[in-house]
Protein backbone atom coordinates (compact mmCIF):
# COMPACT_ATOMS: atom_id res chain seq x y z
CA UNK A 1 0.00 0.00 0.00
CA UNK A 2 2.73 2.56 0.69
CA UNK A 3 6.45 2.95 0.25
CA UNK A 4 6.61 4.74 3.60
CA UNK A 5 9.19 2.60 5.76
CA UNK A 6 7.23 2.63 8.82
CA UNK A 7 3.43 1.92 7.51
CA UNK A 8 2.80 -1.58 6.66
CA UNK A 9 0.99 -3.32 3.82
CA UNK A 10 -2.24 -2.44 5.40
CA UNK A 11 -1.27 1.19 6.13
CA UNK A 12 -0.09 0.21 10.08
CA UNK A 13 2.41 1.81 11.78
CA UNK A 14 4.86 -0.38 12.72
CA UNK A 15 8.06 -0.31 13.51
CA UNK A 16 10.97 -1.25 11.38
CA UNK A 17 13.10 -4.29 10.97
CA UNK A 18 16.31 -3.38 10.86
CA UNK A 19 17.91 -6.65 11.38
CA UNK A 20 19.54 -6.91 8.04
CA UNK A 21 21.11 -3.40 8.75
CA UNK A 22 24.80 -3.20 9.67
CA UNK A 23 25.96 -2.18 13.06
CA UNK A 24 27.54 1.20 12.27
CA UNK A 25 28.41 4.10 14.16
CA UNK A 26 25.85 6.95 14.37
CA UNK A 27 25.74 10.52 15.98
CA UNK A 28 22.94 12.96 16.65
CA UNK A 29 22.89 16.36 16.83
CA UNK A 30 20.05 18.68 18.18
CA UNK A 31 19.31 22.04 19.49
CA UNK A 32 16.40 23.96 20.98
CA UNK A 33 16.24 26.88 23.38
CA UNK A 34 13.69 28.52 26.34
CA UNK A 35 13.15 32.19 26.33
CA UNK A 36 12.48 33.75 29.95
CA UNK A 37 12.31 36.95 31.62
CA UNK A 38 15.58 38.60 32.10
CA UNK A 39 14.88 38.13 35.74
CA UNK A 40 14.49 34.41 35.70
CA UNK A 41 18.23 34.02 33.30
CA UNK A 42 19.69 36.11 36.10
CA UNK A 43 18.29 34.02 39.01
CA UNK A 44 19.18 31.12 36.83
CA UNK A 45 22.59 32.29 36.76
CA UNK A 46 23.24 32.94 40.55
CA UNK A 47 21.79 29.85 41.28
CA UNK A 48 18.82 30.96 43.31
CA UNK A 49 15.94 29.62 41.70
CA UNK A 50 14.05 28.04 44.98
CA UNK A 51 14.00 24.34 43.27
CA UNK A 52 17.85 24.18 42.56
CA UNK A 53 20.31 23.54 40.28
CA UNK A 54 18.50 24.53 37.27
CA UNK A 55 21.11 23.69 34.43
CA UNK A 56 22.46 20.25 36.56
CA UNK A 57 18.93 19.02 36.84
CA UNK A 58 17.73 19.69 33.37
CA UNK A 59 21.46 18.53 31.97
CA UNK A 60 20.37 15.23 34.32
CA UNK A 61 17.16 14.83 32.67
CA UNK A 62 18.27 15.04 29.23
CA UNK A 63 20.62 12.47 29.71
CA UNK A 64 18.16 10.02 31.74
CA UNK A 65 15.33 10.68 28.50
CA UNK A 66 17.95 9.85 26.37
CA UNK A 67 18.28 6.88 27.55
CA UNK A 68 14.37 6.19 27.73
CA UNK A 69 13.54 7.10 24.06
CA UNK A 70 11.68 4.22 23.01
CA UNK A 71 9.70 4.67 25.70
CA UNK A 72 8.63 7.52 24.79
CA UNK A 73 8.47 7.43 21.12
CA UNK A 74 6.33 4.51 20.03
CA UNK A 75 8.09 2.89 16.55
CA UNK A 76 11.86 3.70 18.12
CA UNK A 77 13.92 1.11 18.78
CA UNK A 78 15.77 0.77 22.03
CA UNK A 79 18.86 1.54 21.64
CA UNK A 80 22.36 1.25 23.50
CA UNK A 81 23.75 4.57 23.66
CA UNK A 82 27.79 4.98 23.67
CA UNK A 83 27.49 8.91 25.07
CA UNK A 84 24.68 11.46 25.67
CA UNK A 85 25.75 14.83 26.15
CA UNK A 86 23.47 17.68 26.88
CA UNK A 87 25.10 21.44 27.28
CA UNK A 88 22.87 23.96 28.28
CA UNK A 89 24.16 27.56 27.97
CA UNK A 90 22.83 31.12 29.02
CA UNK A 91 22.01 33.62 25.90
CA UNK A 92 21.39 37.39 27.42
CA UNK A 93 20.06 37.76 23.73
CA UNK A 94 17.03 35.73 24.09
CA UNK A 95 17.18 36.01 27.03
CA UNK A 96 16.98 32.44 27.94
CA UNK A 97 18.88 29.20 27.51
CA UNK A 98 20.29 27.29 24.30
CA UNK A 99 20.52 23.57 24.66
CA UNK A 100 22.59 21.28 22.37
CA UNK A 101 22.42 17.53 23.03
CA UNK A 102 24.47 14.61 21.18
CA UNK A 103 23.95 10.91 21.10
CA UNK A 104 25.86 8.38 20.15
CA UNK A 105 25.69 4.34 19.36
CA UNK A 106 27.18 1.67 17.20
CA UNK A 107 24.17 0.11 15.95
CA UNK A 108 21.52 -0.97 13.00
CA UNK A 109 19.29 2.63 13.28
CA UNK A 110 20.02 6.23 13.96
CA UNK A 111 19.91 7.97 17.32
CA UNK A 112 18.30 11.11 15.76
CA UNK A 113 15.53 10.82 18.30
CA UNK A 114 17.40 10.18 21.48
CA UNK A 115 19.05 13.61 20.79
CA UNK A 116 15.91 15.21 20.05
CA UNK A 117 14.20 13.50 23.17
CA UNK A 118 17.07 15.21 25.29
CA UNK A 119 16.86 18.69 24.35
CA UNK A 120 12.83 18.80 24.53
CA UNK A 121 12.76 17.15 28.34
CA UNK A 122 15.99 19.56 28.92
CA UNK A 123 14.25 21.98 28.10
CA UNK A 124 10.84 21.19 29.63
CA UNK A 125 12.57 20.41 32.98
CA UNK A 126 14.00 24.17 32.94
CA UNK A 127 10.15 25.18 32.88
CA UNK A 128 9.48 23.05 35.16
CA UNK A 129 11.91 25.03 37.55
CA UNK A 130 11.18 28.25 36.77
CA UNK A 131 7.17 28.35 36.38
CA UNK A 132 6.87 29.59 40.25
CA UNK A 133 8.54 32.79 39.45
CA UNK A 134 7.90 33.00 35.40
CA UNK A 135 4.93 31.40 34.08
CA UNK A 136 5.75 33.38 30.55
CA UNK A 137 8.90 31.28 29.07
CA UNK A 138 8.54 29.55 25.83
CA UNK A 139 10.09 27.05 24.73
CA UNK A 140 11.61 27.83 21.14
CA UNK A 141 12.34 26.11 18.09
CA UNK A 142 13.29 22.28 18.40
CA UNK A 143 15.63 20.27 15.68
CA UNK A 144 18.24 18.00 14.53
CA UNK A 145 21.08 20.13 14.02
CA UNK A 146 23.49 17.14 12.59
CA UNK A 147 23.51 13.29 12.21
CA UNK A 148 26.45 10.68 11.24
CA UNK A 149 26.16 7.05 10.25
CA UNK A 150 23.79 4.80 8.35
CA UNK A 151 22.84 4.22 4.83
CA UNK A 152 22.45 8.00 4.12
CA UNK A 153 26.18 8.93 5.81
CA UNK A 154 26.29 12.46 7.29
CA UNK A 155 23.79 15.68 7.58
CA UNK A 156 24.39 18.97 8.43
CA UNK A 157 21.55 21.92 8.87
CA UNK A 158 23.03 24.56 6.97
Amino acid sequence: MSDLSHVDEHGRARMVDVSDKPITARMARATGSIRMQRETLEAIRANTIAKGDVLGTARVAGIMAAKRTSELIPLCHPIALTDVSVEIRLDDSLPGLRVEAAAKTAAQTGVEMEAIVAVSVSLITVYDMVKAVDKSTVIGEILLAEKVGGRSGHWQRS
